[in-house]
């Protein structure tokens, strides 16, 4: 990472213009993914595809994150993140919108003796401290929910955030955050909030946290029966959502709420990493839903991680996901991946996966019932075939 500190002459200048504090830094940061990825069984017409895909292992990113001490162990710090598509240019869409700074974007205040608390466009506690111990943190998209049902890949972001992280005491530490609606006359309207706590101690880390997100129908607030239901998740909402990715979850983005729970544990032992984890995403309807009965996914994932060099790391992962109430469909995943370090900021990887589905599932499209399709992850390769297979070669490089 490139530290940019501000001189002594800088410094000078500003204290002259009233603005100046010592030990100030700005720091440019990002990260670089891209692969060459073959999926077969790619689409509704089982066709297989072969492209680039850029973000596996993490998503593409510039970012700039600073600090100011203020003094007194107080410091305030932002951060503004941008993602981007290595293969056109383009910047991050999120829940169909494109955004500057799509990823993260806020401000704040932290303590040594009391925490952190930021406002602005942030990730939420489940992200924040579930999903560093899953197999997601290791390898990424390929090792993640199918759909990413349960937001373990990241999917979705929050608007309007007021969040808190306390300091860790004895290996323990807590996050909490609100997101505001802002619809005047409803307060409740387009909400989201959630909370999750974390615990380290030697080789053995466990974490667990919930999150509801709302979506901001102004009418629905206000008891206003509509007379055709709408069919997507309100976009101007605190939350991004975690919808039309595959057809597993796009059929509920005219969800009233999701709710999402989540816990995992993680041990380290010699050069093996093993964890577990475990979720519960319920997807809610009401009047506008264009669904009637709501769809809970049950998700169940095991990782081992096996260090064979400290530049080499091989990857071995299965995620159980099963989908019932509107629908009833399962999905097992098995996947397989390896990565190798060039340098402290550059590695080669090698992932690849494997998924059954089974049972039935709601079409995004035409909101019928119809077989389940494989679709690994939260690529979005939806496929009409029960079976789907992915390989991808690629580099990453850090900066």
């Amino acid at each position: 990472m490139k530290r940019i500190a501000l001189s002594t002459l800088s410094l000078a200048l500003l204290g002259a213009a009233g603005a100046a504090h010592a030990q100030s830094t700005v720091t440019l940061y990002g990260v670089i993914d891209e692969s060459i990825q073959y999926v077969h069984n790619a689409n509704q017409a089982n066709q297989n595809l072969t492209n680039l895909f850029a973000g596996n292992l993490q998503g593409n990113r510039f970012g700039l994150k600073g600090t100011e001490d203020l003094g007194g162990g107080l410091k305030a710090i932002f951060q503004l993140e941008n993602g981007f598509n290595v293969n056109n240019g383009k910047l991050g869409t999120y829940n169909g919108n494109t955004k500057l700074f799509g990823r993260q974007a806020y401000v704040g205040l932290t303590g040594d003796s009391w925490g952190t608390v930021t406002a602005g466009r942030q990730y939420d506690p489940l992200v924040d401290m579930v999903q560093p111990i899953t197999a997601d943190n290791y390898f990424g998209s390929t090792f993640t929910t199918p759909g990413d049902v349960d937001n373990n890949d990241n999917d979705s972001r929050t608007n309007n955030a007021v969040k808190y992280v306390s300091p860790v005491w004895g290996g323990f530490q807590v996050e909490g955050m609100y997101a505001l609606g802002g619809v005047a006359g409803a307060t409740g309207a387009g909400q989201t909030w959630s909370g999750a706590a974390t615990y380290g101690f030697g080789p053995f880390s466990a974490a667990a946290g919930y999150l509801r997100m709302e979506n901001g129908n102004t009418a629905a607030s206000r008891g206003i029966t509509p007379a055709t239901p709408t069919g997507a998740w309100n976009s101007g909402v605190t939350s991004d959502g975690v919808f039309g990715i595959s057809n597993i979850n796009g059929a509920y983005q005219s969800s009233k709420s999701v709710s999402i729970a989540s816990a995992a544990g993680q041990y380290v032992t010699g050069p093996f990493t093993v964890n577990l984890r475990y979720s519960f995403a319920q997807y809610k309807p009401d009047a506008f839903s264009s669904f009637q009965n709501q769809e809970k996914f049950n998700v169940a994932g095991a990782f081992v991680g096996y260090q064979i060099t400290p530049a080499a790391l091989l990857g071995l992962g299965y995620t159980y996901t099963h989908g019932s109430g509107d629908t009833s469909a399962s999905y097992n995943q098995v996947s397989l991946g390896g990565d190798y370090s060039l340098s402290k900021r550059t590695d080669v990887y090698l992932v690849g996966a494997w998924q059954h589905a089974s049972g039935h599932q709601r079409d995004a499209g035409t909101n019928s019932v119809i077989d389940a399709g494989a679709s690994i992850g939260s690529y979005g390769n939806q496929s009409a075939a029960s079976n789907q297979e992915m390989v991808s070669l690629g580099i990453r490089h850090k900066f």
